[in-house]
């Protein structure tokens, strides 16, 4: 409730306690005088917080009797202890035990006995009972009162009072505020109904209830999916109003399909079943699909659409309760219902839509003929036979849940029906909208900084709407992609000097004439677009006027929205728009039947009755229809023309030729008589006084009370006739609902196309070119850029080019330092594609792209303790599901796959990982890594497979830093990086993470113990690694052949051997001993014997050198040098991958 209130209580209501002296005093005593000692002040500090309030009374003793002021020479009237008591109870708030008990009847504390409930407490009593799970706000005069628990959440979400009043806790707000209100209890996720007399006083006071209370019944219910398609409430700044507000049904059976690759590690667990229903537009989707026990595909579809309540079909397994769960946690105000499957299983689910269908048609029946009937039901039909049967269930579930708002009529109607996923659209995982922030960034959650803010330039709410999903659901399709383009690229090119403003004339008032002046096609759409901007969502408009909830001057707004934006667009000359899918969206958005029905429509309406909500002259009779208002509507005028006869009548009474009826204080028809004068006081008996003053007096005759009796009965039944009549006619809407959804859907289109071609001509982006589906998957990119990034940094953004193509290098290794633009680099070249996809131009120089099926990303790192999984079972989690679900004609994306666990379990599985996307899918991969050991795969694949590393500047030498192992810290320590962003073939045996550590401002002495520590941990990786290298080379071959070796000395000099010519010669003795003794210094571990081996191994070097030269003088041609280095090669061959023949 805020900052909770306080009250100080003067002692005139807080009991003094009992002193002594105060029972003395009641004691007869003739020798005691009254002390005249004045009492102690006493103050109480009470909270006016719920539940805490009861408790301080019982300090405060009820018997003792208040002093008054001293000066008061009055008598101090008894005390009344009930009285007081009820002052407190009214001040005070009662204990948690009578708030969780405040619906149960109340037992007095004298007798006993049970409580009586007043008649309206015994019908919220009985409404409660009946809906349960609702929070019920009750009209009371001109508040809507809260009872019990719920005046309990009322007080807290609301920040009003509550107090107990009778046998429960109430709270109360205005009627006026209703609105607001209702939205707020809304958008924190309760469930709201609104209960409203069901009687006025006059059909009270002539019924048989005229004794009891006011009956009521539940009038509306809301909840966050329903609340912009029930009763137009008003005030969207308040809370839930949102772009989509998805009712989400879910429903699943067990099954295990093998993957035939991976074997039971990657069955699927379930197949789900899921019903998306937009009730404030008539959007449903629908799917049905397999997934595995890390429920990606439902994740996927749950931030895709962003439901704002879900309907869980029950049973359900404990994973897919977890992660619904987690999605509408608590913070989310998600609502959550639960509903049983039981009786729409083996066929029940079929047998239920089907007379859910035939009910729907005799409805129809009442408004239209049998054959507009049936083409309203058969599409519908149609469509619920194509489903997949999870699908069918769920959409049985979805309309009995939504029967109890009166909403269910929106899924008679098939043309809203769509799949989630289809070929001819790309399914973006969860991962990659999520990853690569295509809908919201990942810092805040906002749309900030996202992919959908940066291409978002439309000028209407429903088309935001659309471009929403177009942005989630690239096309798959070469031909409808090359039609979004051409028609962005004709917008873009019309786009001028001219505004929306000077595009067309002031409408002329009162009327929808307007004149065009002679344009360019920007222009009119923008025009077009920019009235329906400034209007109400017709999108949502023309679907609650086919739930009968619209209000006459909504209605009037969106038909006259839609009418003006046709007859703009038939301005147009069609035959000059050269795009077919420009020209197709124009024509039904201005087609000829949209324009006739919307004039046929309001030419039913009075329009200033429509404005002022005055639903009695709304209605406009003619050619016999809507009779029953024109009798009701003659009553009323008889009843008129009555009181205007019994006026001449009383003037003849009175003998006052100019008597008028008066009219005071909202009571009409008062005949008044001035007392001065003698013959106005002769007035009849039986004239009923209402009011006088000191000259006048006024009366109601019996005749007019009479009068007034019938002319309010008729003023009674007219409102019901014209409720009545107004719901027929809106209900005839819906023979027309189909034309006008068509229309708005185009003119949403319309809205997206002009926002691309906004965007391309404002940031001077290229049309991509589209290859073949003959020639290989390509993605060739001239500097492109980061779609948001440029945004933010203008001109300071690094563009860099990327070239993959399937029959030639379609994976690139990327290495490089931390903070070196790896990340951004993979993420433009994701998101170049995905808008190119959409139909949207490009931030590149040039882009030749092959039409992809999917785009799959694992990126970052982040764990999901809520169900239960760890970073690196995240990680790995959705590699798996990129593993089987990538094709050849895939965008893969892999940052730094490996990092949540050790080095070597981290470098094998990317590796691994890495060998399977090669070998096995042959998708477009780009591999991020900052293990360089990676890039040996493509010795494998040299084709197949670049490496690369983005480029940077330092201060030292890499050479020179990274020469001397275990000293070279303080160099690290000042050396100075320049990143270049620039991405250039290589591999980086760099990342400079302590550069990272400094911005990140570790304290100078961490980073100084982590570079000694690195460097140390380097110098023993190295003696390691050649430790391994020297094993495996012994094993190979220890020493070289002694005829290898002896073909090359016969051609040395005599001079070189000393005159040794029998057996082996001291020459190969002493390089067989050199490299011997070599080895085995690096291969001890002992350092004293490694040391002893290598002195050993110097002095033999010494004397072959001092041997060598001594020949080289009588060398004239060279012939010693060569056959010396033969011999080195051919003695320490077999240790060539250790890199001892460059030691030697």
């Amino acid at each position: 409730m805020g900052k909770q209130k306080q009250q100080v209580i003067s002692r005139f209501f807080a009991p003094k306690p009992k002193t002594p002296s105060s029972l003395a005093s009641n004691q007869p005593s003739s020798s005691s005088s009254p002390i005249p000692s004045t009492p102690p002040k006493i103050t109480a500090t009470v909270s006016f917080s719920p539940a805490k309030r009861l408790k301080s009374s019982e300090f405060l003793s009820p018997n003792k009797k208040p002093k008054l002021s001293p000066h008061t020479q009055n008598p101090i009237p008894s005390f009344n202890p009930s009285l007081h008591q009820k002052f407190l109870q009214k001040l005070l708030e009662p204990t948690d035990d009578v708030l969780e008990a405040s619906y149960k009847p109340q037992k007095k504390e004298p007798n006993n006995s049970q409580t009586r409930y007043t008649p309206l407490e015994q019908q919220v009593v009985e409404l409660k009972n009946k809906y349960p799970d609702v929070l019920l706000m009750v009209e009371v005069g001109y508040k809507y009162r809260f009872f019990g628990n719920d005046a309990e959440i009322a007080a807290r979400v609301l920040g009003i009072y509550a107090h107990m009043d009778h046998n429960f806790l109430t709270a109360s707000i205005p009627t006026f505020r209703l609105n607001v209100h209702v939205r707020r209890l809304v958008s924190e996720g309760h469930k709201v109904g609104v209960v409203k007399q069901t009687e006025t006083a006059t059909i009270k006071a002539h019924g048989s209830n005229r004794m009891g209370p006011f009956s009521r019944g539940l009038s509306a219910l809301y909840t966050k999916a329903t609340i912009e398609a029930a009763e137009d409430l008003g005030g969207g700044e308040e809370g839930c109003g949102s772009l989509n507000n998805y009712l989400l049904c879910v429903v699943e059976k067990d099954v295990l399909v093998e993957n035939v690759d991976c074997g039971t590690e990657s069955s699927f667990e379930v197949k789900i079943g899921v019903v998306a229903v937009e009730t404030s537009t008539g959007d449903v989707v629908y799917g049905e699909f397999n997934d595995s026990f890390m429920r990606a595909g439902l994740e996927a579809i749950l931030l895709s659409l962003s439901p704002a309540e879900l309907l869980l079909g029950e049973p359900l397994s404990k994973r897919t309760q977890k992660l619904l769960l987690s999605y509408a946690g608590p913070t989310a105000h998600v609502r959550l219902e639960h509903a049983s499957c039981d009786c729409f299983k083996d066929g029940g689910a079929l047998a239920a839509l089907m007379s859910f269908f035939e009910s729907t048609n005799l409805c129809n029946l009442e408004h239209h003929n049998e054959e507009v009937a049936d083409g309203i039901r058969e599409p519908a039909i149609k469509g619920i036979l194509g489903m997949p049967p999870l699908a069918v269930q769920a959409l049985a579930v979805t309309i009995q849940h939504l029967k109890q708002f009166g909403l269910e009529g929106i899924l008679s109607l098939g043309a809203s029906f769509r799949p989630f996923s289809s070929n001819m659209e790309m399914n973006l995982s969860a991962n990659t909208l999520q990853q690569l922030e295509v809908l919201k960034n990942n810092a805040d959650g906002s749309q900030s900084g996202s992919l959908l803010q940066t291409m978002n330039h439309t000028l209407t709410i429903f088309g935001q709407r659309l471009l929403r999903h177009w942005v989630t659901h690239p096309l798959c399709d070469r031909n409808t992609i090359a039609a979004r383009l051409d028609a962005v690229a004709e917008i873009a090119k019309s786009m001028g000097g001219c505004s929306a403003s000077d595009s067309f004339h002031q409408l002329n008032e009162g009327s929808l004439e307007f004149s065009a002046v002679p344009s360019d096609i920007s222009c009119v759409i923008s025009s077009v677009l920019t009235t329906l901007g400034q209007s109400t969502d017709v999108q949502r408009g023309i679907t609650r006027i086919f739930h009968k909830t619209a209000t006459p001057s909504e209605f009037v707004a969106v038909v006259q929205a839609i009418l003006l934006a046709a007859k703009q667009l038939r301005q147009l000359e069609i035959e000059a728009v050269h795009s077919s899918l420009l020209r197709n969206l124009i024509q039904t958005a201005a087609s000829s039947s949209v324009t006739s029905c919307s004039a046929k429509l309001l030419s039913t309406l009075n329009k200033e009755a429509a404005d002022k909500g005055d639903l009695l002259n709304l209605i406009l009779v003619d050619d016999g229809q809507f009779s029953e208002v024109a009798k009701a509507r003659t009553k009323i005028h008889l009843a008129n023309e009555k009181l205007d006869l019994l006026i001449s009548l009383f003037r003849k009474q009175l003998c006052k030729p100019k008597l008028e009826f008066t009219t005071v204080a909202g009571t009409t028809h008062l005949i008044e008589v001035i007392l001065q004068l003698p013959s106005d006081a002769r007035v009849p008996s039986n004239w009923v006084k209402i009011n006088s003053t000191k000259k006048t007096v006024r009366y109601h005759p019996p005749e007019v009370v009479t009068a007034l009796d019938q002319l309010s009965l008729a003023n009674e039944e007219l409102t019901v006739v014209c409720r009545a009549a107004w719901d027929q006619f809106l209900g005839g809407f819906a023979r027309y609902y189909a034309e006008f959804q068509a229309a708005v859907q185009a003119l949403a289109a319309l809205d997206c196309l002009h926002s691309l071609a906004i965007l391309s001509r404002t940031k001077n982006y290229i049309r991509p070119i589209f290859v073949g589906d003959n020639e290989p998957v390509q993605i060739q990119i001239t500097s492109g850029r980061h779609p948001v990034l440029e945004a933010m940094l203008q001109d300071n953004f690094v563009p860099n080019d990327t070239h993959l193509c399937g029959d030639g290098q379609f994976c690139q290794i990327i290495t490089g330092p931390n903070m070196g633009g790896k990340s951004c680099y993979i993420r433009q070249v994701a998101l170049i594609a995905i808008m190119a996809q959409v139909g949207s131009f490009v931030p590149a120089s040039s882009a030749k792209l092959h039409v992809l099926d999917a785009v799959y990303t694992r990126m970052g790192a982040s764990d999901n303790i809520q169900q239960g999984r760890s970073t690196f079972l995240e990680e790995l989690s959705e590699a798996s599901n990129i593993l089987h679900s990538c094709t050849d004609r895939s965008l893969v994306i892999l940052d730094e796959l490996g990092r949540g666990t050790s080095t070597h379990d981290g470098l094998a599985i990317a590796y691994a990982t890495l060998h399977y996307l090669l070998e096995q899918k042959r998708c477009m991969v780009l591999f991020v890594t900052h293990y360089p050991k990676i890039a040996d795969i493509q010795k494998e694949f040299p084709s197949a497979v670049g490496t690369y590393h983005v480029s940077y500047l330092t201060s030292e030498k890499d050479n020179d830093v990274c020469s001397k192992p275990g000293q070279n810290y303080g160099k690290m320590e000042h050396e100075d990086v320049t990143y270049l962003y620039k991405l250039v073939p290589g591999i980086s045996q760099r990342s400079f993470g302590f550069k990272v550590a400094q911005l990140a401002q570790l304290p100078p002495s961490c980073i100084q113990r982590a570079m000694f520590m690195a460097t140390r941990l380097e110098a023993l990786v190295q003696k390691r690694m050649a430790k391994y290298q020297l094993k495996a080379s012994l094993s190979e071959k220890p020493v070289a052949d002694d005829d290898d070796v002896s073909d090359n000395i016969s051609e040395l000099p005599d001079s070189l051997f000393n005159g040794e010519g029998e057996g082996k010669s001291p020459l190969v003795v002493a390089f067989q001993s050199f490299f011997r003794n070599l080895w085995l210094s690096l291969g001890s571990d002992n350092q004293v014997q490694s040391q002893g081996f290598l002195n050993f191994a110097r002095s033999l070097a010494a004397e072959l050198i001092a041997r060598v030269a001594l020949s080289r003088k009588e060398d004239k041609d060279g012939r010693v040098d060569i056959i010396v280095a033969n011999i080195i090669n051919t003695t320490g061959r077999s240790g060539r991958n250790s890199g001892l023949v460059l030691i030697a």
